[in-house]
């Protein structure tokens, strides 16, 4: 079954199954089909979002366990819910603790059962697995170190033994292991194993093998057979080995229920469309959704204002593609050096098989393979041949870093085999699969960990499949994209807030108006400046803005936001090398300034802005919830909702019990008015609904975006609301609508409600009357 709608609630100890299902009720009054629980699998202990599965074949019991789930899904059902669920392929707990398969790999080496799980290079850790967990040096940690009822315990840890081992002397009772314990510093060089990212604590899981997909997918596949679940939302599948094989096991696993993707796309990245999915997760959409309310002449006077403010280096903040670019330098050359050396030792051996390509030297062979990988213009390559990912001008740019030319050749050979054109022998394939896993690592890690944090013009711009360069996004080219999905993707999700985003969109919404008005966001820092500096103006910048977009002077959520920003950014401190004197004087200011006294004058700001933070608001809601596509609802967001990025946005949900009005708001009642039309007239938002973008006529047409489903709804809404009301309002600019009658369905009363007749044009004056937005259904 296709959802109309889903709400995403954050399943966590501090909010189980139980507790979701008190709240079943009052999100069923709302008008979703379906709920969307984060990972409800066998995690870490204290997990608090179950990304780091150790169990494939339990549900946690942390959350009430299957009976809690069943019990959830019973109650949804009675209320006319359905259940999706976040699904993790990519990776499980590097915890031997508590991954039971893993700790039986480290007992009994390759040779264990469940060695063939796990993405392990054991020639490249000399028959080893490298476990970088300690908080210091072996030599250092060795004092502490002792044998305790058959297992080692070291470093405040505890880890199997090889069978024995056991009576052996310390020093040889490590070398005898089938791991290597190591300093957690290492793992930036000498990791031999795949992880998530650069996240040592979570392995991968190599769900390309048959034996593999069936153990890690059995609890999930009987709880879709049983009908508890409908859905399925996969979580980065760029990490697989290959992604389309997998989707399509799982597409015949389940009997094809509607699954979306976590794929992130560029711009002008297509999803391939011989994916059996319904779609991505939604981060596309929220991209266009955002750019539509940025105003592209004010962006970059922004632009402007933040270079001679922040005074940023160009490639380290100042300008974006150098920005970008120098991230990816960096997270390939440190974060992911242990990548890299596995795709040169890889290369080395393919090298090393043929006369023709023996002489490429391994320094050469690296070189090629870290310059082509920062020159992806998509998180990663599919298929074999495919040059628009590695065109020949990025290879003849990669080629260029050569001082010697006939050196250069290395970038040929690694270029081909990244694209599949060197055969399809072993490590042909090996090297094909990781250089597309890497490469999707380094994009995720160099754009939304480091250079979103450090070009900072627009805070908006900066969220998950954004082009902070590039920030708006013309009427034009939002109805292409939404023509697009109605006909290819017409059930894919779309997303404003997630677990993920680094700002709720209603933070965004308000950021985004600075760019309508730069010269206000410049006095309003030349006010605060002096009442309380910051550390920087990389700082002063973010921080204020933020603030802007949080409208509450609230330092125990303001401060770790922005401390986690300047970590990431990395410019002056960052999480493993941390400048405590830095990190104090940021602290120190959140709490003095954005955070204190002087945030009254951001209020003051607040309250010229409202009407238009209002338009923002309402308008990106009721394109997400009218657009093609199925709308995923964050927890909380059906109400105005600000929230920061993680741990922020993943606190435990408060919901309100039935009946209940607290929280209710003008965005609510946007939210259930919309809803209940996806429920009412699904033909309007399914397949066959179409999307036809509607035109307005006059002074102000650019100010309106407006489109029609299948001539049954209309959605009409206003965009740079501040730069209409300075240019003298609607005036006689007017909006046609399809032919029929149609009633406003913001109103309530369906019976009492304003009429607009179609086929002639309609004052946006009178259509907008005192709300920003409008959601028109014609008459039956």
């Amino acid at each position: 079954m296709t959802p109309s709608a889903t709400y995403r609630l954050q399943i966590q100890p501090e909010f189980p199954f139980p507790a979701a299902e008190r709240a079943v009720p009052r999100l069923a009054s709302l008008g979703v089909s379906h709920l969307h629980l984060s990972p409800v699998l066998e995690a870490v202990p204290g997990s608090s979002h179950g990304y780091d599965v150790t169990d494939h074949g339990r549900v946690r019991e942390e959350l009430g366990g299957e009976a809690g789930l069943r019990s959830l899904a019973a109650t949804a059902r009675a209320n006319g819910l359905g259940l999706v669920v976040d699904l993790v392929p990519n990776h499980m707990a590097a915890s031997p603790r508590h991954n039971h398969r893993l700790r039986e790999v480290l007992r009994e080496g390759p040779g264990s059962r469940y060695a063939r799980w796990f993405d392990i290079d054991w020639a490249g850790g000399d028959g080893k697995v490298l476990l970088p967990v300690l908080g210091g040096r072996i030599g250092d940690e060795l004092a502490g170190a002792r044998v305790v009822d058959g297992l080692l315990r070291c470093g405040g840890q505890e880890f199997p033994l090889r069978p024995g081992t056991e009576g052996l002397p310390l020093p040889e009772l490590l070398d005898a292991q089938w791991y290597r314990l190591g300093w957690w510093r290492l793992a930036r060089t000498e990791l031999n194993y795949r992880r998530f990212f650069t996240i040592s604590d979570l392995i991968g899981v190599r769900v390309e093998d048959p034996e593999v997909f069936a153990a890690t997918h059995v609890k999930i596949l009987e709880l879709v057979r049983d009908g508890v679940i409908e859905g399925l939302r996969i979580d980065h599948p760029d990490g697989l080995a290959d992604p389309e094989t997998y989707l399509r096991e799982l597409d015949r696993a389940t009997g094809g229920c509607w699954t979306v993707v976590e794929k992130i796309l560029s711009e002008e990245e297509r999803l391939p469309a011989s994916w059996p999915v319904a779609g991505t997760t939604g981060y596309d959409a929220l991209r266009r959704i955002d750019g539509v309310f940025v105003d592209p002449a004010g962006a970059a006077e922004l632009t402007e204002r933040y270079r001679a403010y922040a005074r940023p280096a160009a490639d380290r903040g100042g300008d974006w593609a150098a920005t970008a670019r120098r991230a990816a330098y960096e997270v390939v050359t440190h974060q992911l050096a242990a990548e890299v050396s596995y795709l040169t030792r890889t290369a080395e051996r393919i090298a090393a098989a043929d006369p023709a390509t023996r002489d490429h030297a391994p320094w050469a062979l690296r070189e090629a393979v870290r310059e082509l990988l920062v020159r992806l213009p998509v998180y990663r390559p599919y298929g074999t041949g495919d040059e628009t990912v590695l065109t020949p001008e990025a290879a003849a740019e990669a080629r260029a870093a050569f001082a010697v030319p006939d050196e250069a050749a290395a970038v040929d050979l690694v270029r081909d085999l990244a694209l599949g054109l060197r055969g399809d022998g072993p490590d042909e394939r090996a090297f094909r699969v990781r250089f597309a896993q890497t490469s999707s690592a380094l994009r995720a890690k160099s754009l939304e960990d480091l250079a979103f944090y450090r070009h900072t013009p627009l805070l908006s711009a900066n969220e998950v499949g954004g082009e902070p360069g590039r920030p708006a996004v013309e009427p034009a080219a939002f109805h292409t994209y939404c023509a697009r999905l109605a006909r290819d993707w017409p059930a894919s999700g779309t997303v404003l807030s997630t677990h993920d985003t680094k700002r709720s969109a209603d933070v965004r919404a308000r950021i985004a108006v600075l760019s309508e008005c730069p010269e206000r966001f410049a006095k309003l820092l030349a006010d605060v400046d002096p009442k309380a500096p910051a550390p920087d103006g990389g700082v002063g910048w973010t921080g204020w803005q933020t603030a802007v977009g949080f409208g509450t002077p609230d330092a125990a959520r303001l401060g770790p936001a922005l401390l986690k920003a300047v970590r990431e950014a990395g410019l002056r401190t960052t999480w493993t090398e941390p400048d405590e004197a830095y990190e104090r004087a940021v602290t120190d200011f959140a709490a003095a300034g954005p955070a204190g006294p002087p945030q009254y004058l951001v209020e003051v700001l607040a309250r010229e802005l409202a009407p238009h933070f209002r338009a923002n608001i309402l308008g990106a809601a009721l394109l997400q919830l009218t657009m093609p596509g199925v709308p995923d609802l964050y927890q909380g967001t059906e109400r105005e909702y600000r929230a920061l990025v993680d741990p922020d946005n993943r606190a435990p949900f408060a919901a309100a019990e039935p009946g209940d009005e607290r929280g209710e708001d003008e965005k609510t009642g946007l939210t259930r008015a919309a809803l209940a039309l996806r429920r009412e007239r699904p033909e309007a938002f399914g397949p066959a609904g179409g999307y036809t973008p509607l035109t307005a006529t006059g002074p102000a047409a650019g100010h309106c975006l407006a489109f029609a489903r299948a001539d049954e709804v209309v959605t009409a809404v206003t965009r740079l609301s501040l730069r209409l009301a300075q240019s003298g309002g609607w005036a006689d600019t007017a909006l046609t609508l399809p032919e029929g009658v149609w009633h406003d369905a913001l109103a309530g009363d369906p019976a009492g409600a304003r009429e607009f007749p179609g086929g002639a044009p309609v004052a946006l004056a009178e259509l907008f009357g005192d709300r920003p937005v409008a959601l028109l259904a014609r008459r039956d």
